[in-house]
């Protein structure tokens, strides 16, 4: 038998802003990532020390940083970066969503990115981009997913990591936020 049991309730995943005291949990869940998936193309997870140092980089910079839980502990994250450094991309920010290895299919990594998407449209941003490594064959359900919130296609980065012994291309998708590029940014974005 799969999934709960006839007339079970289902389980609701709860979205809040993260806490340090969440990341030793966050960084169990990127390490995964790391080690096993293609999602990501860093090769060696960083240390609790670095992913704290990340999270501050995120939330001073004014961005949503978010976990999570599933019937209490934290099963997934994801944050807001600036998409590149230079002044003239500061409307533009790109995501990362990691899931716990088991809790796929449960509606985290929608309820995540879901709520991330708002409150980067609420802060005045106006496009979110996917970096998706892997994504038509390696890391589908990341494709899918972002695709399912109004993602579009932007490109496909052919063969540009080497992870795992093979090849790996890098599907971009896009996303509009509030009026998009139909006006100008209608406030100052740092």
């Amino acid at each position: 038998m799969h999934g709960p049991a006839p007339g079970a309730a289902k389980a609701k995943v709860t979205v809040r802003e993260a806490r340090e005291s969440d990341l030793a949990r966050v960084q169990a869940i990127y390490a995964h990532h790391v080690l096993h998936g293609f999602g990501s193309f860093e090769e060696q997870p960083p240390d609790l020390a670095e992913l704290t140092k990340r999270y501050r980089g995120v939330v001073d910079a004014g961005l949503p940083y978010l976990v999570a839980e599933l019937d209490g502990p934290v099963v997934g994250y994801a944050y807001a970066s600036a998409f590149r450094p230079r002044p003239a991309y500061r409307h533009t920010v790109e995501n990362s969503v990691y899931v716990a290895e088991g809790m796929a299919g449960r509606g985290v990594g929608r309820a995540l990115l879901g709520e991330l998407v708002a409150r980067c449209t609420a802060l005045g941003r106006r496009q979110m981009v996917a970096v998706i490594g892997g994504a038509y064959d390696l890391n589908a359900a990341s494709a899918r997913l972002h695709a399912a919130l109004g993602f579009k296609e932007a490109a496909l980065l052919r063969a540009v990591g080497w992870k795992q012994g093979r090849w790996v291309d890098v599907l971009m998708m896009q996303l509009a936020l509030g009026p998009g590029a139909a006006e100008p940014p209608n406030r100052p974005v740092a």
